[in-house]
């Protein structure tokens, strides 16, 4: 055996040398040269050093391991991939016809159509009301943020291969001092701005979002409660006055739960927050939830006589409707997980238990039209409070501490790659 496992070395040896040689003797480019010198160090070391005896004792060790757990995790990787592979190659005449155009609208259309199939295998992405984006001329999306705004890149990809459109979107201003992001940026139209650079945009007839929130929704928003946290910004709402654009609310279900933030410390984390503008928070996830952004109805205004406060207010209802219609709360990571398999049918139980019991009492039926108005989501139907009662719990104040929050009203907060910028 001993002998068996010397020759085997020597095998290894010969062959490690061999190797050596064969880089030694390429041509390679001169910026090449000092990396390949740096590989043959590497390589010499690990044939000198380490104990292949070993190595043989460690692989037959944790063979049962690798059997049992790597292979299939690489198995469902390959088939996912696979899938996300298809779901471009479906979309392959819509990125071949963009590359006749120009070589940028095929990239965009590629990156597109990955993350949109990123979209729809990893959280089943849909979206209600996209209808409501209009084929061409400026519309201003207004939206929660969520933790990190995934449902935002799949909103962009969509509406790209749709409505082969264009959206808009307000970053913060250090995302473009990664290395790398900036060529993303440029392609996707992302942009740190001002008030006139957004009215600027929407006048030019592209569609813009914004997330009024920006990194204080998406850090310290409530995951139970879904609360809007907008304080006292009104920038957005210049914006919409400005170039008299209507205005199209959004919201995605689910999307505190994809991502989260740790409840432990948060008090601190504010508070480190509001004093530094630093978005020192951790955040964990990734979670497979299912995520379905609605589009409300474009709303507009008497641009001439509304001011900013109420073009806040009215949105916000909006907004905050939007959650109570199709949000589920308290918020929860496991139901929005089983919503991808059961939420069809948990709409279809809840609808038949909702015609059985309006059929039992008329009397009943008439209270809840009086009352209430009966919405259908896709998390099923529920009860929601008439417009009248929701219009009055906007009016309470949301911060706990108005002197902590007593930003720039001018400041509009985007919403990429994890929150927004804190001026635009």
């Amino acid at each position: 055996m001993s002998a068996v496992t010397n020759e085997t070395h020597a095998h290894a040896i010969v062959g490690a040398s061999a190797l050596l040689r064969g880089l030694e003797e390429i041509a390679w480019p001169e910026f090449l040269r000092p990396h390949i010198e740096v590989l043959l160090l590497w390589i010499t070391w690990a044939v000198d050093h380490i104990d292949l005896e070993y190595m043989e004792y460690l692989l037959w060790l944790f063979l049962p391991v690798i059997v049992i757990f790597v292979l299939p995790i690489l198995l469902v990787i390959f088939i996912y991939g696979s899938i996300i592979f298809l779901h471009i190659y479906g979309l392959r005449n819509r990125i071949r016809e963009a590359y006749h155009t120009s070589y940028w609208d095929g990239a965009r259309v590629a990156i597109a159509s990955f993350w949109d199939a990123i979209g729809h295998v990893w959280h089943g992405y849909e979206v209600n009301g996209i209808e409501n984006v209009p084929e061409n001329g400026p519309a201003l999306f207004i939206y929660y943020h969520g933790c990190l705004p995934l449902d935002v890149y799949y909103l962009i990809s969509k509406i790209t291969l749709v409505k082969r459109r264009s959206l808009h979107c307000v970053g913060d201003k250090f995302i473009f001092k990664i290395p790398g992001w900036g060529v993303l940026c440029k392609l996707f139209s992302v942009t740190p701005g001002t008030v006139e650079d957004c009215t600027a945009n929407l006048n030019d007839g592209h569609l813009l979002c914004i997330a009024p929130g920006g990194v204080r929704e998406a850090l310290f928003s409530d995951p139970h409660l879904y609360d809007i946290m907008w304080g006292k910004r009104l920038g957005f709402a210049r914006v919409v006055l400005n170039s008299k654009t209507p205005v199209i609310p959004m919201f995605t279900e689910n999307c505190r739960d994809a991502f989260r933030t740790p409840e432990w410390g948060r008090t601190f984390l504010r508070w480190l927050y509001e004093k530094t503008k630093l978005p020192l928070c951790p955040i964990y996830g990734g979670f497979p939830v299912k995520m379905i952004t609605h589009l409300g109805k474009p709303m507009t205004f008497d641009y001439d006589t509304a001011s900013p406060l109420q073009i806040r207010k009215a949105i916000k209802i909006e907004v905050r409707a939007l959650i109570r219609e199709h949000q589920r709360l308290p918020g929860s990571i496991i139901r929005g997980i089983l919503q991808r398999f059961w939420g069809k049918h948990q709409k279809d139980h809840e609808e038949m238990e909702l015609l059985t019991r309006t059929t039992q009492s008329d009397d009943g039926l008439l209270s809840d039209r009086s009352s209430r108005r009966v919405s259908g989501g896709a998390n099923g139907y529920r009860r929601t409070p008439p417009r009248a009662e929701v219009e009055t719990e906007q009016d309470e104040p949301e911060e706990e501490d108005p002197q902590k929050l007593d930003y720039d009203d001018n400041e509009i907060p985007g919403g990429l790659p994890i929150a927004g910028s804190e001026r635009i």
